[in-house]
């Protein structure tokens, strides 16, 4: 919704200060399944973006070029999405997204689908993206050492609502090892863990 894809059934969504209506150049958005056009070459989904901005042609594939190379996939520009992996489609979604250079990037569990080591790789490589470009950026996930890991604000969700928002308040880049990573996690879990077990009691309770 604050993509501008879908509409809310009640209240509003306000990107500074504004209506979301529809979609905007200004909200990049990178999406779970990556989404590229199978029909198009790397560099060409990168440069559909700029294109659609009205860059012209050349501007669009030196933009394509300069965020290709960003991600590292310089050598994979004349390639299909069928012949790249899982984590080289979504370092492709990245790019693409920030070619059309957003004010904010929306990001729906980016690396959700990817494999343990692939999905750390991802991890690091978004977080020197953003020591380079600092945007803006919302991002989705289950996984709460993703979340500790990349966030500067943790916003937790529970049943569609929020239940809580807090600081992280440690010093990037961030690991598993880093002073206070555990507790914040911990922190996260007792937020999210704290209805279950009396879900549990009442479900026994009433069987």
């Amino acid at each position: 919704m604050i993509a501008g894809y879908l509409h809310p059934d009640t209240g509003t969504i306000s990107v500074d200060g504004e209506p979301v209506k529809g979609p905007s150049k200004s909200r990049g958005m990178v999406f779970q399944d990556h989404a590229l056009f199978p029909w198009m070459t790397v560099l060409d989904n990168i440069a559909f973006g700029p294109e659609v901005q009205k860059a012209g042609k050349a501007q669009a594939r030196q933009t394509a070029r300069e965020f290709l190379e960003l991600v590292g996939l310089e050598a994979c520009a004349d390639s299909y999405p069928a012949e790249l992996s899982g984590g080289m489609k979504q370092r492709v979604g990245i790019a693409r997204a920030l070619a059309g250079q957003p004010e904010i990037l929306l990001m729906d569990e980016p690396f959700g689908a990817l494999d343990v080591l692939t999905r750390e790789t991802m991890r690091i490589e978004l977080q020197n993206i953003c020591a380079k470009l600092k945007p803006t950026i919302l991002f989705v996930t289950h996984s709460i050492s993703e979340a500790v890991s990349l966030a500067d604000r943790v916003v937790v969700m529970k049943h569609g609502e929020v239940s809580d928002i807090f600081e992280v308040g440690l010093p990037h880049p961030r690991s598993f090892h880093s002073p206070g990573f555990g507790k914040m996690m911990s922190r996260i879990e007792r937020i999210l863990m704290d209805e279950e077990p009396q879900a549990a009691l009442q479900k026994v309770g009433s069987s």
